[in-house]
């Protein structure tokens, strides 16, 4: 079960794998427009792969409906495995003659929650990783089967981490099959106590806040590019930051926190310590653009800041 480009490495390596696992059933979300409402409707990343590989799919709306249980229960599956897809009802999750596992992109019980890949670059974490758990009713709580971990770049953005994380959670996925099939899992219980929460993010939680440091205001920027994106104002107007690094050079002057200087093609932005070089942004209603570009079309009045 899963619906995005995150899911499709766990699915391609169960499809490819020699060790004697059949896929019954693909569960995916319906087709829908991804240009415009307009549009074609165009099959979900896992439903393309599925496809490619002759496997069954079934599209669901909703995973509470007594159409989906049934149609789980005529399949009688051993496992199912879930990887990037919505939260199951027990009806479903105890389907599984041996049990429902997920795939979740964080070393458990760290970074419970819809955005760990996100939060975990916010916090400005060195490491993060992926966790094979068994699906209990509260979520992201299960019985840990296995854990991989990775060392996060410095300069790494959340989308390309979540790359990474993808094919190294195939790994996992398929790892945790063998290991079922093989009789040889050992769970660990989560400590509740070490718990910490990747809450959604919304409006509220990714605007940038000048006065932190410098560092902590480009985490957030690698944390939230390329989507949802990190967001600041200018003259009452939204503008996005998509990339930007800490100040290696000090400009020639000090700067209050979201003020703007100019200086040798460069955008500098002052902070609550030290400064930050913006390299790219989106001004509300323009196109996405490095700084250079936008720069040689900016006619500055000298007092302009971020707020």
């Amino acid at each position: 079960m899963g619906t995005p480009h995150f899911s499709v490495p766990s699915l391609r390596k169960i499809a490819a794998s020699d060790s004697g696992l059949q896929i019954k059933l693909v569960v995916t979300s319906p087709e829908k427009p991804r240009q415009s409402a307009r549009s074609k409707p165009e099959p979900t990343p896992v439903k393309a792969v599925a496809m490619a590989f002759g496997l069954p799919v079934y599209e669901v709306e909703d995973v509470k409906s007594p159409e989906f249980l049934q149609k789980i229960n005529e399949i009688r599956p051993d496992v199912i495995v879930v990887v990037a897809f919505r939260v199951l009802p027990p009806e479903v999750f105890t389907a599984a003659k041996i049990g429902t596992f997920n795939l979740h992109a964080s070393l458990l019980p760290k970074y419970r929650g819809a955005a760990p890949i996100n939060w975990s670059i916010i916090n400005g974490d060195s490491e993060t990783g992926v966790t094979t758990f068994f699906i209990q009713q509260k979520v992201d709580t299960g019985n840990i089967i296995l854990q991989k971990k990775t060392e996060i770049g410095e300069h790494e953005t959340a989308t390309e981490l979540a790359v990474r994380l993808s094919e190294i959670g195939g790994d996992a996925v398929l790892e945790t099959l063998q290991m079922i099939q093989n009789g040889a899992v050992q769970l660990q219980v989560q400590d509740n106590a070490l718990a910490t929460k990747a809450p959604k993010l919304f409006k509220e939680n990714t605007r940038i806040d000048w006065a932190a440091p410098a560092k902590k205001v480009n985490d957030m920027i690698r944390g939230l590019a390329e989507r949802p994106t990190a967001w600041t104002t200018m003259n009452g107007k939204s503008v996005k930051i998509f990339q930007a690094a800490p100040c290696e050079l000090s400009p020639v002057q000090a700067l209050a926190a979201g003020e703007w200087l100019i200086q040798d093609g460069k955008l500098y932005v002052g902070c609550g310590e030290g400064v930050l070089d913006v390299k790219r942004l989106q001004f509300e209603g323009k196109k996405q653009m490095e700084v250079e570009v936008f720069l040689r079309g900016f006619r500055p009045n000298g007092d302009e800041r971020f707020e």
